[in-house]
């Protein structure tokens, strides 16, 4: 699968490239290019994150650009409380020119088609709802959009019933579920919550990263994370969000799911981004979402530790990796 991934690095977006890079060095997906929103910072310092995090973990040669600098409506909201005031926890990603043309690279992709395109959204859908309006032809031809954000029937993070994502650019999210052409497939919080970073396992992650580049920063930048949980009464531990939307958006877990039509509040100050999911079909409208309600973790923990294992053996020079990436250049 040919994958655009649009995220807001993060910390969560971190361990999500590291996921990505090594399934398309192992030539299983390839990851297209790398699309920044305004969401956990501003777009161009996420950019600079994503490009430093690529260049680690080995794929400095990913198209990246990023995208629309402020929410649609609303003005933008970042987060320095949970990510830091860089993105990046206590590690600082190098200055570097960052580039703008992000929807040249979207319309690109989609060109070249879409039966085996799958964007990924894990910030807020200010670029997808940007692009779903100013491009709807190209927007029209998706086929595997896959979002992290919302809160079904579960406490959200950011007011009682909001996620951030939704939050940030609530207008976004809402001109997205009322305009795509396919049911996306929605990581809520009920699931990735669920998706919890450990001081033993991130220990173990370094480990198996072996010689790999990003093994040296991933300490600096998690501990962060830990420590903002802990302040909110989580636990010195991590919700590691974006990760597991990649691994369920690529089938690497299994999950259980729903068809539903799902709804986003935008004007009331109290429910603003509030994600409304008709489960009873009250509504009697066309399905816009595959809600996904349960995914095995422990699978997504184990997709992980063979992801580090390969970008160890990718530093230690395993040829076989690249006779791999050469196969699947061929077919």
């Amino acid at each position: 699968m040919r994958v655009i991934l649009d995220c807001d690095p993060g910390i969560d977006d971190t361990l999500a490239l590291i996921w990505l890079t090594a399934a398309t060095q192992a030539g299983i997906h390839e990851l297209e290019c790398v699309t920044t929103t305004a969401g956990n910072v501003d777009a161009d310092q996420c950019a600079k994150n994503a490009a430093w995090i690529l260049s680690l973990c080995g794929l400095p040669i990913i198209s990246l650009a990023a995208g629309v600098p402020a929410p649609l409506e609303v003005e933008l909201t970042t987060t320095p409380e949970t990510h830091g005031d860089t993105g990046l926890g206590y590690a600082t990603a190098p200055e570097r020119h960052v580039e703008h043309d992000w929807e040249a690279l979207w319309i690109d992709a989609i060109e070249r088609g879409t039966d085996d395109l799958h964007l990924i959204v894990t910030g807020p859908m200010t670029n997808l709802a940007f692009f779903a309006h100013a491009h709807p032809q190209h927007f029209a031809r998706l086929k595997h959009i896959t979002v992290m954000g919302g809160a079904v029937n579960y406490p959200g993070n950011t007011t009682p019933t909001a996620e951030w994502n939704f939050w940030v650019d609530p207008h976004a999210a809402a001109d997205v579920f009322d305009m795509t052409p396919t049911p996306i497939t929605l990581c809520s919080l009920g699931v990735t919550e669920k998706m919890l970073l450990e001081p033993e396992r991130l220990e173990g992650v370094v480990a198996k990263l072996g010689a790999s580049p990003i093994a040296q920063h991933l300490g600096d930048i998690v501990r962060f994370y830990f420590e903002f949980h802990e302040e909110v009464g989580e636990g010195y531990r991590a919700q590691i969000h974006d990760l597991l939307t990649v691994l369920i958006a690529l089938d690497a877990v299994d999950v259980e799911h729903c068809l539903t039509t799902i709804a986003v509040e935008t004007d009331s100050d109290l429910t603003r981004g509030t994600s409304v999911a008709d489960l009873r079909d009250i509504w009697e409208r066309e399905p816009n979402a595959r809600l996904v309600t349960a995914a095995d973790i422990d699978a997504a923990w184990e997709s992980f530790d063979w992801a580090c294992e390969i970008h160890a053996r990718v530093v230690a020079g395993d040829t076989s990796l690249m006779e791999l990436r050469h196969l699947k250049a061929d077919d």
